[in-house]
Order: structure tokens, then C-alpha cells, then sequence
């Protein structure tokens, strides 16, 4: 257990991988959001498949940045708002 100088309780952060991924497809075409990546294989330009909205309805995207092994403290969006890339579609 980590303490901090004042004697409190330091949080250990979770490391994390970020892809900012643009949608291809449907009404969110153009725009751009950031996800957790779970594929360890996965590069800028790969096309994706990720939630949107409440309902997580799935749509394509393509992938403009990779972040790995960042902290949740230093994520570029709030983690329990983020969601999870769910596949990789490269053909």
C-alpha cells in the first residue's frame, strides 16, 4: 500500500491503451472520439468497429492515434465515460 506525505492513501492507477478513432459511417461521420483499446496489434489507420450513444450502437471508424500504456490519471477523457474499441475490421 502507496501513502502520500500528507497520510493518506495514494490510488494506484490502471495502465491503459487509447485509440482517438474518426467515424466513417452514419450521423456521426467526420467526428472524432477516444476509446480503450484492448488489441495489442492495432495501428493508426486501421478500421474498427466501436459503440456510440446510449443503445451502443455499433459503426465504423478509423484509427488516427495510438496512446499506450497511459494512466487513467493522464487519460484524454474521463475513463468510466470511455468505451471499448469492440473489433478490428482491416480486410
Amino acid at each position: 500500500m502507496i501513502h502520500s506525505m500528507a497520510g493518506g492513501e495514494l490510488k494506484i492507477n490502471n495502465k491503459f491503451d487509447f485509440a482517438k478513432v474518426e467515424i466513417i459511417e452514419g450521423y456521426e461521420c467526420g467526428t472524432s472520439y477516444w476509446f480503450i483499446s484492448s488489441f495489442s496489434n492495432i495501428k493508426v489507420g486501421d478500421l474498427v468497429i466501436v459503440p456510440l450513444g446510449k443503445d451502443n450502437k455499433e459503426f465504423k471508424g478509423k484509427v488516427l492515434r495510438i496512446d499506450k500504456n497511459i494512466s487513467e490519471q493522464t487519460a484524454p477523457f474521463p475513463i468510466k465515460r470511455m468505451k471499448k474499441i469492440i473489433s478490428i475490421i482491416n480486410f
